[in-house]
């Protein structure tokens, strides 16, 4: 069955990338709801906003939502996880400002409010978005492919310079709660020698050494240094379970990424719904849904999320 929150949540932070303070309140939704976001500072155009592939843009180094009224909302990747890592489908998010915030770099606050708020069963069939055949896209040496499989399989592959990140890979199924317990704390990465350009674009403004991952070759320089050796790969899962939440349904699947990003991961998304060959909507039996995000999440889990 579709679940929502029990009670809304809410959050104060700033934008990672606009360095503007904001306030998000998540609210329960009604059964087919699916997840929107609302911009309460707008009063003057359409201030709704769905969550979904088709209204991502170019904007890079986030995933960014804007509805035909030219209004936007960005970074909505991290509590996109959330709500799919912990089985939520329909929400309302409210934002003040243009972009969620950022929190530490990661879902952690947002699932342990979710998770400790609770779920609650709504009386409406979930559906799920069967993959039927394999869809790739690849570009500039980076590749996103989406196969079949029986939940949702994330399988990512990263490569950079730094030796603090070097050559990284890891595969995870989803089901009983893996989201919560081995990615939702992995914060989102950057190099030292990238902050100067992200400034230089507009990018980062609000990005300091406690709400993301700073690396200078073989050095962490963020305090506390690493909360996984294999962080950065954990952060790009985690990136990619957001993603994907963006097509509207859970997915039974299995995703695999080679040095992909946002925009690649969209790009799979806009290519698998367009061939109505590849995909199937279909309602969820009791054995799928046992293998779909969210499903096993207990508050035990919490313990072991920073």
């Amino acid at each position: 069955m579709q679940a929502t929150l029990t009670q809304t949540i809410s959050f104060d932070g700033v934008g990672l990338h606009s360095g503007a303070p904001v306030r998000m309140d998540v609210h329960p939704a009604e059964p087919g709801f699916g997840v929107w976001f609302k911009r309460t500072d707008v009063t003057d155009a359409d201030n709704m906003v769905r969550a979904i592939y088709s209204a991502v843009g170019a904007k890079p180094l986030c995933s960014e939502l804007t509805n035909d009224a030219g209004v936007g909302v960005s970074t909505v990747e991290h509590i996109m996880a959330a709500l799919a890592g912990c089985g939520i489908h329909n929400a309302l998010v409210e934002l003040d400002g243009p972009e969620v915030p950022i929190m530490d770099g990661c879902s952690a606050d947002f699932v342990r409010a979710i998770v400790e708020t609770g779920a609650r069963k709504q009386a409406a069939r979930l559906y799920a978005i069967e993959v039927l055949s394999p869809v790739i896209v690849e570009e500039n040496g980076a590749m996103a492919m989406l196969t079949p499989a029986g939940g949702l399989e994330i399988d990512f592959h990263i490569e950079f310079p730094d030796a603090a990140i070097g050559r990284q890979h890891m595969a995870l199924d989803m089901r009983n709660g893996t989201f919560v317990r081995e990615l939702s704390d992995s914060r989102t990465f950057c190099r030292k020698a990238d902050i100067d350009m992200m400034h230089d674009n507009g990018l980062a403004l609000g990005g300091t050494y406690n709400n993301a991952v700073v690396v200078d070759g073989d050095d962490v320089l963020s305090p506390g240094g690493l909360r996984h050796a294999d962080e950065a790969v954990r952060h790009k899962m985690l990136d990619a379970v957001g993603d994907l939440a963006l097509a509207g349904a859970p997915i039974l699947g299995r995703y695999t990424g080679v040095k992909a990003g946002h925009a690649m991961t969209n790009k799979l998304l806009r290519k698998l719904f367009a061939n109505p060959s590849c995909y199937r909507m279909v309602p969820c039996s009791p054995e799928q849904a046992a293998r779909l995000p969210g499903v096993g999440v207990r508050k035990a889990d919490l313990a072991l999320v920073a």
